[in-house]
């Protein structure tokens, strides 16, 4: 049977590089997509002899806020390309809004052109700072939209609706998944977040920081 094809926006990144592992095992083609301004060199390489044939992993370095295009047929994309490191969002706010906004708008295009399934990694940041807990999908929110998390909500926020529109209008076939606290192998050091950050600090030796008031809780399952 001929090999599905998929294209994976922000394959190097954390998540997007677990998941590329996944396809390859699961004996997809996989086009790994990103500008390598977050991501690791080093998953990349990881991902060339994870699996399969090499001819079963191509790497491309475009910037997708500017321009997606991949030849070929494709069966699947997978948008996973958006920096979600806490210490991201006030070094680069306005790549992190036009990932969103200009490069799943151009995810999708591919999408519509291709006739692929496209699923789009979101976010539990489309809740905010949630009244409610845990969150079900019914929930709408209690969200800022001037805050320094503002330019990583917003830009799920707005590409959820995106995508929606291009499903109802369109009739590309959709799938938006929101990641809750994901951690593990590949995370950065540095990510900023809470189980890297108490990693580090215990590995230094250092004291861990209790964020907020010390009675806030995370599932981390």
């Amino acid at each position: 049977m001929t090999k599905k094809r998929a294209l994976v926006t922000g394959g190097p990144g954390f998540v997007g590089s677990h998941l590329c592992e996944r396809l390859i095992c699961e004996s997809y083609r996989v086009v790994c997509m990103d500008n390598l301004r977050t991501a690791s060199l080093e998953n990349k390489a990881h991902l060339l002899v994870r699996g399969g044939s090499e001819s079963d992993f191509e790497f491309i370095e475009p910037d997708i806020i500017s321009h997606v295009s991949v030849g070929g047929e494709l069966d699947e994309i997978y948008d996973f390309a958006s920096p979600a490191s806490p210490k991201d969002f006030s070094r680069i706010p306005i790549d992190i809004l036009k990932v969103g906004a200009l490069g799943t708008h151009n995810c999708l295009g591919l999408a519509r052109a291709k006739e692929a399934r496209f699923m789009l990694a979101s976010t539990s940041e489309v809740y905010g700072d949630p009244l409610v807990h845990p969150q079900h999908e019914e929930y709408r929110g209690n969200v800022c939209t001037t805050g320094v998390r503002s330019v990583y909500d917003e830009a799920k926020r707005y590409v959820e609706a995106l995508t929606i529109a291009y499903h109802r209008h369109h009739r590309v076939d959709t799938r938006i998944v929101r990641i809750f606290n994901s951690y593990g192998p590949k995370m950065r050091e540095d990510d900023g977040r809470m189980v890297p950050n108490f990693i580090r600090q215990a590995l230094l030796g250092e004291p861990l920081t209790l964020y907020g008031d010390g009675t806030q809780s995370r599932s981390i399952q």
